[in-house]
């Protein structure tokens, strides 16, 4: 291929390797030089020189049926996949739900297959982050997680603010039995929603608990019911259960928002197919998947970086709901 470029192997390698060492003329010689042969990179070969695989790893520890079937999961992978197309890193994807899976997962993240990872939606007792701490494996959380350590990377949103300005909303607006629908309490991301409602509230509390999921969000609005009927308002901690949350007040002929207002948390694509649409916090998951990804980068090249705990805002959406 440098013959074929006029070059010499050494330019044609730093124009493989995307190096800016290259003049103009040169790079578009090697570029025209690949086309023509139809070059393809040995990765296998290159990485026994680079002890790179150029390869990263997004393990998330949830169900094929959440992660296929959530928008949050999509719009971070978006958000990863947009970043990484700067880089030469190519990107596989994990699903760690069961110990069997993170068994199999675990075995594959090594530096042979690997050159860092990006974790999303840990539960406290993924033993993942101790794996990797222990291989020396670069890698990046997507949320807090209650067994980060201070020199771990992570990007977040700031649900616990999200879900005060939320319940303080309601607030404003005349409720006075003011309920949530939390996220599972093993999560970070759940306690911290469930934070914030406990902040912005002066009053009795009124908590129902879900798994983040349409089926969830029914269950728990049904059982906030039974136990207080006079509830004037609810923020649920996800969209997927403020739909179902919907869906139960509708079936027990309450109004929204006439009767009870609600409130989510996401900005998902269901939030504006809801009837009525549903007022919900917006989180931005495409700019956590970016930033995630950023993140592991520098990690994988060890240049430094401004901000190791990425935090990102959240504001309200305001529809019909509330």
């Amino acid at each position: 291929m440098a013959a074929r470029a006029g070059v010499g192997r050494g330019t044609a390698s730093r124009v493989l390797n995307g190096s800016s060492q290259v003049s103009a003329q040169a790079k578009a010689a090697v570029e025209a030089a690949i086309e023509e042969l139809g070059y393809v990179p040995n990765r296998a070969a290159r990485s026994l020189v680079t002890q790179r695989t150029d390869s990263v790893a997004l393990v998330v520890s949830e169900s094929q049926e959440r992660v296929f079937g959530e928008p949050f999961f999509a719009g971070v992978l978006r958000g990863i996949n947009a970043a990484l197309l700067e880089t030469p890193l190519q990107l596989w994807l994990a699903m760690a739900a069961s110990p069997e899976q993170r068994e199999r997962v675990e075995h594959h993240l090594t530096g042979q297959h690997v050159d860092g990872v990006l974790l999303l939606s840990l539960h406290d007792d993924d033993p993942l982050p101790a794996v990797l701490r222990e291989r020396g494996m670069p890698f990046v959380f997507g949320g807090r997680s209650a067994r980060a350590a201070d020199s771990d990377f992570s990007v977040d949103v700031d649900n616990s603010a999200g879900a005060r300005k939320a319940v303080e909303y309601l607030l404003g607006n005349g409720a006075r039995r003011v309920a949530t629908i939390a996220g599972p309490q093993d999560m970070e991301v759940g306690r911290a929603r469930l934070a914030g409602y406990r902040t912005a509230m002066s009053g009795p509390e009124l908590v129902a608990y879900g798994d983040f999921s349409e089926a969830g969000g029914v269950k728990a609005m049904r059982a906030l019911l039974d136990q207080e009927p006079d509830l004037d308002a609810v923020f649920v901690a996800s969209d997927l259960m403020a739909s179902g949350a919907l869906r139960a007040l509708r079936d027990a002929g309450l109004r929204v928002p006439q009767d009870v207002a609600v409130i989510g948390f996401e900005d998902a694509p269901v939030a504006r197919q809801c009837e009525p649409p549903l007022t919900t916090v917006h989180q931005p998951v495409e700019e956590m998947g970016r930033r995630m990804a950023e993140l592991l980068v520098c990690r994988i090249r060890r240049e430094p970086v401004a901000n190791s705990h990425v935090l990102l805002d959240t504001h309200l959406v305001r529809r019909a709901s509330a």
